[in-house]
């Protein structure tokens, strides 16, 4: 059974190509998942839309709270980090993140980087001691086999190419936050043209949703290749 986690981060409700002004990244977003379930049904979804709850942006009393050890902390301080508590407890049991993230003057979402700052914590998602030979920090989700599906939409074209690439820190940043945790495997698809609204913006949606449902084929066919393969306990029972 796959454990889905699906963010959707755009200002915009609605999906694109169904409600008036809805938003791209949620329509495939929400594509995605559909698809993903048509193929294995069994799998659970646990949904967030962080444009309507954002997460709590980091605070003065957050910091001191994350960096203060567990036993130490006292009511004021766990309550401070409740939230954050819930959104990692999330990302630690979900299999696949499903990310809608448009790009928002050359970035993310505020709401995208509220959910980051929370989810990127000590001694939960990455680890740090200063005594520790080599690098400090280690990543705390590695090897425990999590993607992140990113996907995206611009106003303009070309982001993903020389034209415009250097003004793109949508999937850098995301991908570096999400690797800094130990989530290496990204995928990302994305919608261009949103700002001219003619023939390229169709022919880019059509792209993206091919894109998408090429993408749900692929990750299907490695979970259920992933899941049969023997076990290193199967070999020594065998």
């Amino acid at each position: 059974m796959t454990r889905i986690l699906h963010l959707d981060s755009s200002a915009r409700a609605g999906l694109s190509g169904t409600d008036p002004h809805g938003s791209h990244t949620r329509r495939l977003s929400a594509r995605f998942v559909a698809r993903w379930r048509e193929s294995m049904p069994d799998a659970t979804t646990v949904y967030r839309d962080l444009a309507a709850a954002p997460p709590a942006a980091v605070s003065g009393e957050w910091v001191r709270a994350a960096f203060t050890p567990p036993a130490e902390r006292d009511a004021s301080m766990r309550a401070v980090l409740a939230s954050s508590d819930a959104l990692i407890d999330e990302l630690l049991a979900a299999d696949i993140v499903v990310a809608g993230v448009p790009m928002y003057n050359f970035g993310p979402p505020a709401s995208f980087k509220a959910y980051i700052d929370n989810v990127i914590r000590v001694g939960r998602t990455f680890g740090f001691d200063r005594n520790r030979a080599g690098d400090p920090y280690w990543p705390m989700l590695a090897g425990r086999g999590k993607r992140l599906v990113l996907l995206s939409s611009r106003g303009d074209y070309g982001y993903d190419t020389p034209r415009l690439a250097h003004r793109n820190h949508v999937e850098a940043s995301v991908a570096t936050a999400f690797a800094y945790m130990g989530i290496e495997d990204v995928h990302c698809v994305a919608i261009e043209y949103d700002e001219f609204g003619d023939a390229r913006l169709d022919e880019s949606i059509a792209a993206a949703e091919r894109d998408v449902d090429r993408l749900v084929e692929r990750l299907v066919a490695q979970v259920t290749r992933d899941a049969e393969a023997p076990t290193a306990q199967d070999i020594v029972d065998a």
